[in-house]
């Protein structure tokens, strides 16, 4: 399937025994689509990430009808709550001490005004310090790994719609984010998976580091839980249904990143689908707030005892 850039469909997946896969928000939508792929060439295992016990447990039982002999393991994870990552991070690394690609798909778009359980702006402490916490959790694996086979990867679920800051840029401000309107708070912890991404790659040059955009996928949970805010939003996306990519096709551009040959991917850059890639606008391809980012981040996350 051709979808805007490179010819790439499921059929181009390599076999992938050995490697193990964590990826967050694989109980449904593209990240469950992602582990179905996954599963077909022959991972040594799995780790699907999720808050719902029940509806892992769903999403794995349905997987398992497709891929029988696929192992699957959730891990709970609530990205919006530290303590939460903490845990997760540590599970995880009882059950394995290699980790080949670390898929941060999770996270939540235009929920009304809120703060995460730790007193973030709830898309922001989402979408970008929840997925910050586990990858720097996980990054001893990471490294690890890198270190014994050649290749380690971070795939950053971000989005176009960082182009909702196209002229204010990137937002530190606590009070100023809790302002900021739904599309706006989600554009704000959208361009920050850009800088972080790119920033993780200068400072880890050994781990492949890349954020990437699905598309305008609308059957996701993702839109899902958007899609219920204002009788104009639910025709939007009504209407878009008929006209835009489905959810096997939304997964094509985080499956390509995660599976394609090291020399085929850049580190730090962001793609648009399929493995095309893109510099955002030019508020986003400015580099010169990706450390300031991320120091950010780190000293927040310090405040908070993490």
């Amino acid at each position: 399937m051709v979808f805007f850039g490179t010819r790439f469909s499921t059929k181009d997946i390599p076999d992938l025994s050995g490697k193990i896969y964590f990826v967050t928000g694989g109980n449904v939508g593209l990240g469950k689509e992602m582990i179905l792929q996954l599963a077909k060439h022959n991972p040594a295992h799995i780790y699907l990430g999720a808050r719902s016990q029940i509806k892992a447990e769903e999403a794995i039982a349905e997987l398992k009808e497709t891929v029988p002999k696929a192992q699957i393991t959730w891990i709970p994870v609530d990205l919006a709550n530290l303590q939460s990552i903490t845990e997760a991070a540590k599970i995880f690394q009882k059950h394995s001490s290699r980790l080949d690609v670390l898929v941060n798909n999770a996270g939540v778009m235009a929920l009304p005004n809120d703060k995460t359980s730790d007193g973030f702006e709830i898309q922001f402490g989402t979408n970008h310090i929840g997925s910050f916490l586990l990858t720097k959790l996980l990054l001893p694996t990471l490294q690890s790994t890198a270190a014994t086979t050649g290749d380690a990867r971070i795939i950053n679920l971000a989005s176009e719609a960082h182009n909702f800051r196209r002229m204010q840029g990137l937002e530190l401000d606590h009070d100023k984010m809790q302002e900021l309107g739904v599309w706006d708070a989600y554009g704000n912890s959208k361009f920050a998976n850009i800088l972080f991404a790119r920033e993780h790659a200068k400072r880890y040059p050994d781990i492949t580091s890349v954020s990437i955009h699905p598309g305008i996928i609308v059957g996701t949970g993702l839109y899902a839980s958007a899609k219920d805010r204002s009788f104009f939003q639910k025709g939007a996306f009504w209407f878009g249904s008929f006209f835009l990519p489905d959810v096997p096709t939304g997964a094509l551009n985080q499956i390509w990143a995660s599976t394609v040959s090291k020399d085929k991917i850049e580190n730090g850059a962001y793609y648009v689908p399929v493995a095309k890639v893109s510099q955002g606008n030019s508020t986003v391809s400015n580099t010169s707030r990706d450390a300031e980012l991320w120091d950010w981040t780190e000293h927040e996350l310090k405040s908070k005892g993490f």
